[in-house]
């Protein structure tokens, strides 16, 4: 059913894709917030256009597709845990007929690390995404985000 999904977007994005080019309405800054002399947290914000919202990273079978962040691999730290999102809003989604976790407007999403070395680094996140209104979703994205560890 996903994938049928997916099909269709694709071919409706086909569509209206000189539209769809242009459309982006949600945005990803970065900060890096210290918490010990050797833990920080990672701070990936999402800014979304009015109207529009952003997937939880958890959604029902045969959803949107879900928020995920793939870490490269770097020897500087290790993840503690797994990425944390805020509360959120739990509604029947009307696009997909389920009830469905979305954001609004601001998201932030933390990951703690623990650093392995005393020098700044930089470490890089792939973040993907699904944004809908009402009556679209556009396709999946990928963004890279960076962080810098002082």
């Amino acid at each position: 059913m996903k994938q049928l999904f997916i099909s269709i977007l694709f071919i409706t994005t086909l569509t209206f894709s000189a539209t769809a080019q242009i459309l982006e309405p949600v945005k990803w800054t970065t900060s890096v917030e210290k918490i010990s002399d050797s833990e920080y947290t990672l701070i990936a914000t999402a800014t979304i256009d009015s109207g529009w919202h952003l997937y939880s990273q958890t959604v029902p079978e045969d959803g949107p597709i879900p928020t995920t962040f793939s870490f490269k691999g770097n020897n500087n730290y290790s993840k503690k845990g797994n990425t944390k999102e805020e509360k959120g809003h739990e509604v029947d989604d009307k696009v997909f007929n389920m009830k469905i976790k979305y954001f609004e407007k601001k998201a932030n999403f933390k990951q703690r690390i623990k650093v392995k070395t005393t020098g700044e680094f930089k470490t890089n996140v792939i973040v993907e995404f699904m944004a809908c209104n009402d009556s679209q979703c556009l396709p999946p994205k990928e963004v890279a985000l960076v962080f810098t560890i002082k």
